[in-house]
């Protein structure tokens, strides 16, 4: 996965916008004005980004995955993972988690807001 699968991907999901509240090298996608994917745009060598997760199963995939998911780098490690791309889990895999932390969000707004987001 590159940079560019990882957004394409992030869009698609539905009503996602794409921000850089943080300054000019961290992109921000978001739902339903709630982050969900933060990747930072001076990556060179390695594709990181960090995504919500739930917190059992992020140690579940941190313990199984110890190359792969970390800790959320400036982020509560209790509920955020950074991933890193193209090492131990596949594409599918990465999307896979991409989507969860989208799903967690959707979950989490109220309940106007979510059914506005669902019927799009």
């Amino acid at each position: 996965m590159n940079i560019e699968d990882l957004r394409d991907y992030s869009l698609a999901l539905g009503p996602v916008t794409e921000e850089t509240p943080f300054g000019p090298d961290t992109l921000v996608f978001k739902v339903g004005a709630k982050i969900f994917l933060l990747v930072g745009l001076d990556q060179i060598d390695e594709l990181r980004f960090n995504v919500k997760c739930d917190p059992e199963r992020a140690i579940e995939l941190r313990e199984r995955y110890e190359q792969t998911v970390l800790p959320g780098y400036h982020m509560n490690k209790k509920h955020w993972n950074t991933v890193i791309a193209n090492r131990e889990l596949d594409d599918k895999a990465l999307e896979e988690l991409i989507l969860h932390s989208y799903n967690l969000i959707v979950e989490s707004l109220p309940g106007k807001v979510k059914q506005e987001i669902k019927n799009s």
